[in-house]
């Protein structure tokens, strides 16, 4: 899956949260992105395509008292429609909370445009397996290439120091796509829900072990359309002959 090279640069920033296993932790990170970027001065979009309605609830129960979010349920039109999602006007991001199960024809649709995706694992052998497959479906199915720097896992409900951790942490390494933030299994995430709020607004004594990680994320998709120039810079050397380019280095070939 390849961008135009045209592609504007000043448009939202649109960020897509996936993972083909319910209970991975999609809608966690998607409120807490939603959160950070409200803090940030302007109300990011977040879109709610999991028919369970997990983002919108949350958005419900934000207090107006807080930095405001916009929130669209969009269910029906995550499952049935080809046309592409819209940030409300004014919103600087399009954050996309998608439901597990989605066919490769769809998951393509709600991807192609993406400037960022993020797929959270978490420590179990089903869900690696899971995730296995599907970052396979992605790759060769819906064409994704890794290339354009898009693409990002996130450990979720990470226990440091467990057998889980470590076989999910081996898997993670094999795949050659980046590891941008551990998440720890932490109540702190569980409260903030319940109030529609992210850790980054909770009490900083409370949250101190978590936030380092979130930061860890945050500062991975700020840094999307570095990413993007990144990736067609790359594109472009690559079309050069007897130019080899790999993710971290440019080596001439004799």
């Amino acid at each position: 899956m390849t961008r135009d090279a045209n592609a504007d640069l000043r448009g939202p920033h649109k960020i897509v949260i996936l993972n083909p296993k319910g209970g991975c932790g999609k809608t966690t990170l998607a409120t807490n992105i939603a959160s950070y970027f409200a803090l940030e001065g302007t109300p990011p979009t977040l879109v709610d395509c999991d028919p369970g309605g997990y983002s919108m609830r949350w958005v419900d129960k934000r207090s107006a008292d807080r930095p405001p979010v916009y929130g669209i349920a969009a269910y029906d039109h995550c499952e049935s429609s080809n046309r592409p999602l819209r940030a409300f006007p004014g919103s600087r991001q399009l954050i996309v909370d998608l439901p597990a199960g989605l066919t490769p024809n769809q998951i393509f649709h709600q991807t192609y445009d993406a400037d960022s995706i993020l797929i959270p694992v978490v420590p179990s052998e089903i869900d690696i397996y899971s995730a296995a497959k599907f970052i396979a479906d992605l790759l060769l199915v819906a064409q994704f290439d890794r290339r354009n720097r898009s693409l990002a896992i996130v450990a979720n409900r990470t226990k440091h120091y467990t057998k889980s951790y470590r076989m999910l942490m081996r898997f993670l390494r094999s795949l050659e796509i980046p590891v941008i933030a551990e998440i720890r299994d932490s109540q702190n995430y569980v409260h903030a829900a319940a109030e529609g709020i992210g850790i980054l607004e909770m009490p900083h004594y409370r949250v101190a072990k978590d936030i380092e990680q979130m930061e860890r994320m945050f500062g991975w998709l700020d840094r999307w359309r570095t990413r993007r120039l990144d990736g067609l810079i790359a594109e472009e050397i690559r079309r050069l002959p007897d130019v080899e380019v790999t993710d971290t280095s440019l080596t001439l070939s004799h």
